[in-house]
C-alpha cells in the first residue's frame, strides 16, 4: 500500500514472457501518474525499454493520463535503441499528440517532428499515419497550409488515392482548414466512396455554415441510392435543424423506422434537437416520452426547445421532473431553464434558479448564465436592476450582454442610456457590425441624422457590412430563400403582387404599420414602403401564393423579428386564417387568430 493506492506485486525481473506480461498489467491498472510512474520504474528493471509491444503500451497509457512527456523521455533516452522503432509505435505516437490537450503551436508540435524522426529513421508510414497527422493540423492556427503538406505526402507516399486517407482529407478541409470547396473537389474525384465520405462532406457543410448545400448533398446521396448510416443522418438532421426543414426531419425519422436503424441515444438526441428548433416541440415532447433510455442531453434539449417556444411554466415543470428522476442539472441545463425563465419573464423563478446552482449543485455561473439574467431583467424592462446585476459580476460583460441592455434602452424608450452604453461598446468591440448598428440607430431614433451617417461611414471605413435580413421557407422539400428588398428572386413578381393584396387586406383589418422600425430620413410613404418588402413578408406572400388555404407556414429568420413584421404577421394570421411560425435568432414567435404566442413580449 503506497499513497493509499494498491499496487499489484509483481514477479521478480526477468526480462522475459512474465516480466512483459506483468508490466502490460501494470500499464492497464496505471490510472493515475504515481501509478506509472512505479509501472516506469518496473519496465526499466525489468530491462522492458527493448521490448516494442511494452513500448507501444506505455505510449497510450501515458497518453490518456495527459502524461506524454513521459513516454517522450523514455522512448528517445539513451537507454532505447532506434532499431526498436517502428511505424506502428510512431503512429500511436503521433495519434496520442493529436488527441492530447498539449497546446500545438507550430514550433512545438510534436506530432508532425515524430513524423520526421520516423522519416529520418527509414520507416515508411502507412494508410494510418496520416489521417492522425491531420487530426494534429485541426488543431493548428495555420491548419490550412500544414494540411496542404500532409496531403502532399500522402500523394508522395502513395496513398492519396487510399479511401481512408481521403475521408480524412476531406473532413480536414471542409472542418478544420474551412474549406469546403477543396473538400467538394476531393469528393468529386473520388472514384469510390461510402457513407463515411458523405458524412465527412455533409458535417463540414454543416460545420462552414452551409447548411442547404448540407441538405442538397444528402439528397444526392439518396437519388445514388448510398444508404445513410447513423452518423449522416445525424449531420443531415443538424442541417435541417439550421434551416428549419421540418418535412425533412419527419421523413428522416420514417427512414430511420423504416430500416430498423437502431435508435441510439445520440440519434434521438439529435431528432429530439431538429424537432424543436424545427417549430414542432409537441413532437419533441411526444418522441421524448417514448425513449427508454434519456441522458441529461434529452432533458435539457426539450427544456431548451419549450424556452424557445414560450413555454416557459412547462419548462420548468420538466426540470423538475428531471431532477425527480435523479438526472443532476449541469451548467448546461441551467442555461435552459434560466432562457425559459426569460423569455416567459418569470423574474421570481428566473432568480430561484440562479441561486440555487451555487447553493444546491455547487455549479459557478459562468458568462452565459449572467448573460440569461441580465436578458431576464431586460425583457420586463427593469434596467436599473440589469445594470446592477451586472456591475456586480465577477468577470468582464461581454459584447452581448451590453448589447442586450441596449436593446432594452430602446425597447423601454431610455434613448440616452442606450446611446452611451453603445458608445462604450463601440469603443470596446470596434470591429462588430452590431456595434455600430445599434449606435447608429439611436441616433436615427433621436432624428440626428448627421452621427446616424457618420457611424455608418465608419463601419463602412472599418470594411464592416451590416447582415442583411434573410427568410427561409421550406416548401415541397425545397428550401426557398429570401432577402429584403431583393427582387432577384424567382417568384417575385407573384409574390410582390401578393403582398400589395396582403397589405390592403390586413389595413382594413385594424393593421397600422410601426414606422418606428424605418430608421431612415424620408418621408411617411417611403418608411411604409421600406417595411413592405423585409423577408420575412417575402416568405409569407410566396407561401400564401404557393399553398392552399389554412396551410401552416413556417418561417426561418436570421435576424430578430421586427415590431412592425410582428404586427403584421398577427393580423394577417386571422385575416388569412393561417398559423405562421416564425423562428428568429431567439425565439419562436406562433401567429394564429390575431395573436402571438410571445405575448407581444419578446
Amino acid at each position: 500500500m503506497k499513497h493509499g493506492v494498491l499496487v499489484p506485486s509483481p514477479p521478480a525481473p526477468s526480462g522475459g514472457r512474465a516480466a512483459e506480461q506483468a508490466c502490460l498489467a501494470l500499464l492497464d491498472a496505471s490510472t493515475s501518474l504515481h501509478r506509472l510512474l512505479q509501472t516506469t520504474a518496473f519496465l526499466l528493471k525489468s530491462g522492458l525499454q527493448s521490448n516494442p509491444l511494452v513500448l507501444t503500451k506505455f505510449v497510450a497509457a501515458a497518453s490518456s493520463l495527459h502524461a506524454l512527456h513521459l513516454a517522450h523521455s523514455l522512448l528517445f533516452s539513451p537507454h532505447v535503441s532506434t532499431s526498436l522503432y517502428d511505424t506502428f509505435l510512431f503512429n500511436t505516437l503521433i495519434r496520442s499528440h493529436a488527441h492530447s490537450h498539449l497546446p500545438l503551436a507550430a514550433d512545438n508540435c510534436r506530432a508532425f517532428s515524430y513524423f520526421s524522426s520516423m522519416l529520418h529513421a527509414g520507416l515508411l508510414p502507412n494508410k494510418f499515419t496520416f489521417p492522425f497527422l491531420l487530426k494534429a493540423c485541426s488543431r493548428l492556427h495555420n491548419a490550412g497550409n500544414v494540411g496542404f503538406q500532409v496531403h502532399a505526402s500522402a500523394i508522395k507516399f502513395g496513398f492519396g488515392a487510399n479511401l481512408f486517407v481521403q475521408n480524412s482529407l476531406i473532413h480536414f478541409y471542409s472542418a478544420a482548414a474551412g474549406s469546403p470547396d477543396s473538400a467538394l473537389k476531393l469528393f468529386d474525384r473520388m472514384p469510390q466512396s461510402n457513407p463515411v465520405t458523405w458524412s465527412a462532406m455533409i458535417g463540414g457543410y454543416v460545420r462552414s455554415g452551409s447548411s442547404d448545400k448540407a441538405v442538397a448533398l444528402f439528397r444526392e446521396m439518396q437519388s445514388r441510392a448510398i444508404p445513410p448510416d447513423e452518423v449522416t443522418i445525424i449531420l443531415s438532421l443538424a442541417a435541417c435543424a439550421d434551416l428549419g426543414a421540418l418535412e425533412l426531419v419527419r421523413w428522416l425519422w420514417s427512414y430511420v423506422n423504416r430500416k430498423n436503424i437502431p435508435k441510439v441515444l445520440s440519434l434521438c438526441n439529435a431528432v429530439l434537437d431538429a424537432l424543436a428548433k424545427c417549430g414542432d416541440i409537441d413532437g419533441a415532447m411526444a418522441l421524448f416520452e417514448q425513449m427508454p433510455v434519456r441522458s441529461i442531453v434529452s432533458w435539457t434539449t426539450v427544456i431548451d426547445g419549450l424556452a424557445m417556444h414560450s413555454r416557459g411554466e412547462e419548462a420548468i415543470k420538466l426540470f423538475e421532473l428531471m431532477k425527480c428522476a435523479g438526472i443532476v442539472p449541469d451548467s448546461v441545463a441551467f442555461i435552459s431553464i434560466l432562457t425559459a425563465c426569460a423569455h416567459a419573464g418569470m423574474v421570481n423563478e428566473g432568480c430561484h434558479y440562479f441561486s440555487s446552482m451555487t447553493a444546491d449543485f455547487s455549479i459557478e455561473p459562468q458568462i452565459e448564465h449572467y448573460g440569461c439574467m441580465v436578458d431576464l431583467f431586460s425583457r420586463v424592462g427593469m434596467l436599473e436592476r440589469g445594470l446592477d446585476f451586472v456591475k456586480k459580476m465577477p468577470m468582464e460583460p461581454s459584447p452581448m450582454i451590453w448589447r442586450m441592455l441596449i436593446g432594452a434602452c430602446r425597447v423601454h424608450g431610455r434613448l440616452e442610456l442606450g446611446e452611451r452604453i453603445a458608445k462604450d461598446l463601440l469603443d470596446k468591440d470596434p470591429m462588430h457590425h452590431s456595434n455600430y448598428v445599434v449606435l447608429s440607430n439611436f441616433y436615427a431614433l433621436k432624428r440626428q441624422w448627421d452621427k446616424k451617417w457618420e457611424t455608418r461611414r465608419a463601419m463602412s471605413e472599418h470594411g464592416i457590412r451590416k447582415v442583411p435580413g434573410c427568410s427561409l421557407v421550406e416548401l415541397d422539400g425545397e428550401i426557398y430563400e429570401f432577402i429584403a428588398g431583393d427582387e432577384s428572386h424567382l417568384h417575385y413578381m407573384g409574390v410582390y403582387e401578393m403582398l400589395e393584396e396582403i397589405s390592403l387586406k390586413i389595413k382594413l383589418a385594424g393593421y397600422v404599420p410601426v414606422m418606428e422600425e424605418v430608421l431612415l430620413d424620408i418621408d411617411e410613404e417611403d418608411k411604409e414602403d421600406a417595411l413592405h418588402w423585409h423577408s420575412e413578408k417575402l416568405a409569407v406572400a410566396f407561401v400564401l401564393l404557393k399553398t392552399p388555404p389554412r396551410t401552416p407556414i413556417k418561417i426561418v429568420k436570421n435576424l430578430r423579428v421586427c415590431a412592425d413584421c410582428h404586427a403584421a404577421f398577427k393580423c394577417i394570421s386571422n385575416v388569412y386564417d393561417r398559423e405562421i411560425v416564425v423562428r428568429d435568432t431567439n425565439r419562436f414567435h406562433r401567429f394564429k387568430g390575431g395573436a402571438c404566442s410571445c405575448k407581444d413580449f419578446w
